[in-house]
């Protein structure tokens, strides 16, 4: 099966849609900032179980920033590959990668060919 490249119009709809991503990860990278840093362990004030469940919640929160980073990462990537003009082309074969794909997935790195197989390994 044969995939178009991207026309103009896509290419512009996705950047958009990219820049929004972008710009909703920083602001919750921002908001979550604080829940990420270290649970001070005072038994005066915090019970054991609730201390246990406060360094979970901190566990969470670094784990869900690590992932959001990634993600905004990806997204800058793609971005840059837009301006380069080498964004909607996978990074493995160089085939285009389908439009429906990138109105999930904007920051794709790979078609979905590609992708399977990655995943199948």
């Amino acid at each position: 099966m044969s995939v178009e490249e991207l026309s103009v119009n896509q290419i512009t709809e996705l950047a958009q849609l990219l820049k929004q991503k972008q710009a909703e990860l920083r602001s919750q990278l921002e908001d979550n900032s604080e829940s990420a840093n270290p649970v001070t362990l005072d038994q005066q004030s915090v019970g054991r179980v609730s201390r246990i469940d406060a360094i979970q919640q901190q566990q969470m929160s670094v784990a869900n920033r690590e992932q959001s980073t990634l993600l905004l990462r990806s997204i800058t990537q793609a971005l840059s590959l837009i301006d380069t003009e080498e964004y909607g082309y996978c990074q493995e074969c160089g085939e285009p990668i389908g439009f429906m794909r990138l109105q999930v997935q904007p920051q794709a790195p790979l078609c979905l060919a590609c992708q399977s197989a990655l995943e199948q390994n």
